[in-house]
C-alpha cells in the first residue's frame, strides 16, 4: 500500500525546537540501505477527526511540558526519533513532522472528541519540528494509550515544501489491541504494516522511567 502527497500549504506557527543531547545516539536508529529494492514505502493512513482545530500556543517538539502549566504531562514520557527519507534512503530536505495523540486517560485536545474538557492541561498534544540535514527528528512525548475502538497510536504528518503533506500514524508493538484495530489492519501488505509498528523499549539514560523508539519514515519520492 504505497503512501501518497496531498497538496498543503502549511506555516510553521510560533515554536522553539527542543533539542536532547545525545538523543539521537541513544536511540536504537535502524541502518538504511540505499537501494530503492529494499526501502518500503511507509503506508499512508487517515488523518482522523481530531487533528486540532487550533494549534496551541506551545506547539515545540516537547509535548511533556506546556509553557505556563504548573505540571508536566500525565503518563510515561516517550522519546520518539526517526528521519524522513526518501525510497533511496536519503534524507528529505526542509520537512517538517506534525504529530499529535491523546492525552494519558484517552481524551484528545478537540472541541469533538468525546470528554475532550477532561483533556490533561499538562500535555500539549500536538507538536511540531522540523528536520536536520540527516532527515532526523526527535519528539518528547507520552507513551501513547487505547481509547474506545482504537489501539495505542499516535499521529504523524509530514509536509515537505513543493511536494505535499502525507499523513501516517506509528503504533507500539506488543500492544494487544493491534491484532483488532481496523485501521492498521487496514493496511495489507505486512511489511508496510510492520514498518508503522514501532518497539519501545526503556530509555533511562536519556531520562529515568521514559521509553524510547525510532520511527523511520519513507516517502514515495
Amino acid at each position: 500500500m504505497p503512501n501518497s502527497f496531498t497538496p498543503n500549504s502549511f506555516t510553521i506557527g510560533r515554536r522553539r525546537f527542543v533539542t536532547y543531547v545525545g538523543v539521537v545516539g541513544m536511540l536504537p536508529i535502524l541502518p538504511t540501505v540505499g537501494t530503492a529494492a529494499t526501502l518500503v514505502p511507509t503506508p499512508g493512513q487517515t488523518e482522523g477527526p481530531f487533528y486540532p482545530v487550533t494549534l496551541p500556543a506551545d506547539a515545540d517538539n516537547d509535548l511533556v511540558r506546556v509553557e505556563g502549566a504548573a505540571a508536566r504531562a500525565q503518563g510515561t514520557i516517550a522519546h520518539i526519533g526517526g528521519r524522513i527519507l526518501d525510497r533511496a534512503g536519503r534524507p528529505v530536505p526542509g520537512a517538517v513532522i506534525e504529530i499529535w495523540q491523546c492525552d494519558a486517560n484517552g481524551h484528545y485536545r478537540h472541541p469533538r472528541a468525546p470528554r475532550h474538557q477532561l483533556f490533561d492541561g499538562g500535555f500539549q498534544g500536538y507538536g511540531q519540528t522540523a528536520v536536520d540535514r540527516e532527515g532526523a527528528y526527535r519528539f518528547r512525548t507520552i507513551k501513547p494509550v487505547p481509547y474506545p475502538g482504537r489501539t495505542p497510536h499516535i499521529h504523524v504528518a509530514v509536509i515537505v515544501p513543493g511536494t505535499g503533506r502525507f499523513v501516517t500514524q506509528m503504533y507500539v508493538e506488543g500492544e494487544p489491541l493491534n491484532e483488532r484495530d481496523g485501521l492498521l489492519n487496514s493496511i495489507r501488505d505486512p511489511r508496510a504494516r510492520r514498518s508503522v509498528i514501532i518497539p519501545l523499549a526503556p530509555a533511562d539514560t536519556i531520562e529515568a522511567g521514559a521509553v524510547g523508539g525510532t520511527f523511520d519514515i519513507v516517502l514515495d519520492l
